[in-house]
Formats: structure tokens, C-alpha cells, sequence
């Protein structure tokens, strides 16, 4: 009866621990999307390893902490062109239906954005996926890939039903 009861407590505590990683790797999620709607650019490299990929298709690939500064950091600051609004001067992202598959020290997942930017000047309205990898490091999560895959990104005036449906970062 006690390896019964050993057993069952070990199992027990593992689902803790899976359920504490889970929401652990959400609350990082969470973080990234406080930093973008709060303009915490500069905040968003911590979040990530030190070699973490970042390939947000057309709107850019980046690898490590100094490529992740600099793409965040390019996303406040205007275009090259004098007299030019920041590439994004306002942006709210929400995100939902995050899942999440824990391995250990390792995680994948994804989840399901909805961000309504300023872009150049004009409101978009922008629906897109995130899938990404994280790794535990000291005891900490986070992002070792992340991945951006856009189903629209247009302007409001426009909306989506069209064939093209890619216009934002062109």
C-alpha cells in the first residue's frame, strides 16, 4: 500500500510541476504582449536566450540578444525619410487560445493574435499565429524561437476580403 501511495504522490507532484511550467510559459507569453503594449521594447530581449531565433516573415528574421535589441528597438523609430510617424506608432496585441506541450526543460506551443497597429500613419487590423520554443534556463522559461505566421495584416479601411492580404511592413 505505501508504494501505492509513493507512487501516486510522485505522480501528483510531476502534474504540479507541469502545471506550474505550463502557466510559467504563459505568463512569459503574457509578458511579451505587456512589453508591446506598454512600449517596453527595450524590456523584450530578456525574455528570449541568448542565441533565440526570431523570423517574423516579411517583417523580419533576427538571431540572439543583439538582433532582437535592434528589431525591437527599429519598431519606435521613424523610417529613414525625415518628418515620418515611428513604423508603429501605437500597437495593442491580444492574444488567445495559447497551448501549451511541456518536455521537461524544454517547451513548444503556440497561440492566436489579434493586434490592431499604427502603421505608417494608418489603423491596421492584423490576425496571425504564434508558434514558439522555450527552454528552461536557471530555473527561468524562456523563448528560444518564436515564430510569427500572418493570416492578415491590412488596413482597416480595407479589411480582409481580399486576395491580398499581406499589406502591412511592405
Amino acid at each position: 500500500m505505501a508504494s501505492d501511495l509513493e507512487t501516486r504522490i510522485k505522480d501528483l507532484e510531476a502534474k504540479v510541476q507541469e502545471l506550474n511550467d505550463v502557466e510559467a510559459i504563459r505568463n512569459l507569453r503574457y509578458r511579451y504582449h505587456e512589453c508591446i503594449n506598454e512600449s517596453r521594447n527595450g524590456d523584450i530581449p530578456s525574455l528570449f536566450t541568448a542565441d533565440a531565433d526570431l523570423d517574423f516573415g516579411h517583417l523580419g528574421k533576427v538571431k540572439g540578444t543583439a538582433g532582437l535589441k535592434k528589431f525591437f528597438d527599429a519598431l519606435d523609430k521613424p523610417p529613414s525619410s525625415p518628418g515620418q510617424p515611428p513604423l508603429y506608432s501605437f500597437v495593442k496585441q491580444f492574444i488567445h487560445n495559447h497551448v501549451v506541450h511541456v518536455h521537461g526543460d524544454t517547451a513548444d506551443g503556440f497561440s492566436y493574435l489579434l493586434a490592431t497597429p499604427v502603421h505608417k500613419g494608418e489603423s491596421y487590423v492584423v490576425a496571425a499565429r504564434y508558434d514558439d520554443e522555450c527552454v528552461r534556463q536557471n530555473g527561468q522559461w524562456k523563448f528560444k524561437r518564436m515564430n510569427l505566421t500572418a493570416y492578415y495584416m491590412v488596413p482597416l479601411r480595407e479589411g480582409w476580403a481580399q486576395e491580398d492580404r499581406i499589406k502591412m511592413g511592405k
